[in-house]
């Protein structure tokens, strides 16, 4: 079965960008411009890790990462960001996020690390 990633990011050029980029990896790819639309999405689909922005108008990606994480403790989430906002990413480590991207990121470096997690989640089952 596919894997499913979820891109949450206000910015429409880094959703296609990201969805084109993982869309050619195998992967199913959602997008939400949203927090409201990101937990719908989360609850329809379950997928299996979320690139999330930090700074999204209306709910912002701390507050969106709390309640991923509430409707499934287990999912993997990578943020964005687009400033060095060290507090705020810190925070977001300790609410469970595996790593952070500053913007501009590499793209291939993001692809890398993506394939990592989902790779290092189906390892675990394996084993």
């Amino acid at each position: 079965m596919k894997k499913k990633v979820l891109i949450v990011d206000d910015q429409n050029g880094i959703r296609i960008l990201l969805m084109e980029v993982f869309n050619s990896e195998g992967y199913t790819t959602f997008q939400a411009a949203n927090g409201k639309l990101a937990l719908e999405i989360m609850r329809t689909e379950s997928p299996d890790l979320v690139l999330l922005d930090m700074k999204i108008p209306g709910m912002d990606g701390l507050e969106i990462l709390k309640h991923l994480k509430e409707i499934d403790p287990a999912i993997k989430v990578i943020m964005m960001t687009a400033y060095g906002e060290l507090d705020m990413i810190k925070e977001a480590t300790n609410l469970g996020a595996l790593m952070h991207f500053t913007k501009p990121f590499d793209i291939d470096e993001m692809r890398v690390a993506v394939n990592m997690h989902l790779y290092a989640k189906q390892a675990d089952q394996c084993s």
